[in-house]
């Protein structure tokens, strides 16, 4: 530990280079990595980032304990591709998930490549442990179940949302899973989750490292938080509306389950050798009542509510606690992060770049000019095409509905996206759509759709 410390976070820039270049130098210092991700989680709806009827102490403690990322952006707006690309690395349409992976193939978006790159697949092969507790919800069948994608031990649920937190059912289809075993399981899902990764880091050997990928439910939809937690948000705002109070209790009660998670490292000795990585797969959803700070929109959107979230990461002897960077990343960079902490060799093919630089206290230049999001859907509001978006420093182009013009806007003097620029600002606009064109065709080389049997 003392020699990586010495290395890359000494003053100067070359240990950054060695900490992106030379992962193998550390391969005798891996970390226990965790990666905690949530579901639907509002930009604004912690306390820590300025949730004023929201009291959230454990991830609070979390961002205080180590390093907030405060320009981090999912690579999509809804679930499953943003869980693609963490895994991946990759852009999601790139790994065949543009959109939402459902039950229903009529109403399906995705089918994960059966060739990707997958994050648990590269730290297994190097010697890690490797489990996901809760959320999959990127392949309901094989090929694609997490024992198939790298995954030694899965202990939760396959599809994309529960319609009930306590009967764990999705159209009446029990998708609880222990690895390949259908399961039965009483209690709310975010106490399910929480046992089960405690359980998953009590049974870890001091001998082998272990990836935790944790990925909750909460607070995605349907709003059903245990009763009592209801009543606490209440006796306490005075003022806060029902619909409101019971999304604020759902976070509360998730964040005293990712506590008792964190607890459980200290209990196992185990907080001083891990890397935790904190985020959620998008923005809040509006209709459930999130807040999303001051940002436009929410979860399903192109606007910024429905892209920028909550990050964090935790690193003792690492990262210096207490601080925060404006450095713009999105949820593919993850992927190599964590292989590098980990001492384990990046693929070529991606499309994330690691932020270690960053995280261990070194100047990295901007990871790239373009930043492209994308959503493909259903419905009579989508009708199968797509929703875009790209940036390029300041200037972002979008389009928030398939059937509505192009958008442009300068986050620097316009962060809400209220004054659309398209006609006064035609050269970036064509720089810019122009660029999105040529993403758009190479995302049409890989199918999205299982191969016919």
């Amino acid at each position: 530990m003392f020699r990586r410390k010495l290395l890359c976070e000494g003053p100067f820039t070359f240990a950054a280079l060695l900490c992106t270049v030379a992962p193998a130098l550390f391969a005798d210092d891996r970390p226990n990595i965790l990666v905690i991700l949530v579901d639907d989680l509002g930009y604004g709806d912690l306390a820590c980032c300025g949730a004023e009827d929201m009291q959230t102490p454990h991830l609070d403690r979390l961002m205080a304990d180590g390093l907030r990322m405060t320009e981090f952006y999912a690579n999509c707006s809804v679930c499953s591709p943003t869980r693609a690309a963490l895994m991946t690395g990759r852009y999601p349409d790139m790994v065949g998930v543009p959109g939402v992976i459902r039950t229903h193939p009529e109403d399906n978006w995705g089918y994960l490549s059966p060739s990707a790159a997958m994050l648990p697949e590269l730290l297994r092969e190097s010697g890690y442990r490797t489990g996901i507790v809760g959320k999959w919800h990127l392949g309901l069948e094989s090929p694609n179940l997490p024992n198939e994608r790298g995954f030694e031990h899965f202990h939760g649920f396959l599809g994309d949302m529960m319609d009930d937190y306590y009967t764990h059912l999705r159209h009446d289809i029990n998708y609880l899973r222990l690895n390949g075993d259908e399961i039965d399981s009483e209690g709310h899902a975010t106490d399910l989750f929480t046992q089960w990764a405690c359980d998953f880091i009590s049974t870890s050997d001091d001998e082998q490292p272990f990836f935790l990928y944790l990925t909750y439910n909460a607070p995605h939809g349907p709003i059903q938080p245990p009763e009592e937690w209801i009543t606490r948000v209440q006796d306490r705002e005075a003022d806060i509306s029902e619909h409101r109070a019971a999304l604020v209790a759902l976070i509360e009660h998730l964040d005293a389950g990712i506590g008792q998670v964190l607890a459980c490292l200290e209990n196992e000795g185990l907080h001083e050798s891990t890397l935790v990585i904190f985020t959620s797969d998008n923005g809040g959803q509006l209709s459930a009542g999130a807040n999303n700070g001051p940002l436009r929109d929410g979860k399903g959107s192109m606007y910024e509510g429905g892209l920028k979230v909550p990050m964090c990461v935790r690193w003792p002897g690492h990262i210096e606690a207490g601080t925060t960077t404006d450095m713009r990343a999105m949820t593919m960079d993850t992927f190599p992060t964590v292989l590098y902490a980990a001492g384990v060799s990046v693929p070529d093919a991606i499309d994330g770049v690691s932020v270690l630089p960053t995280l261990l206290g070194e100047h990295q230049a901007d990871l790239r000019e373009l930043w492209f999001f994308r959503r493909r859907e259903g419905g009579t509001q989508f009708m199968g095409k797509t929703i875009e978006a790209v940036r390029m420093g300041d200037w972002k182009l979008l389009q928030n509905s398939p059937f509505a013009p192009l958008e442009l806007y300068n986050l620097a003097d316009d962060p809400l996206e209220q004054h659309n620029l398209i006609e006064t600002e035609r050269d970036v606009a064509r720089e810019l759509s122009s660029a999105l064109r040529r993403q758009i065709q190479h995302y049409g080389s890989v199918p999205w759709q299982r191969p016919s049997e």
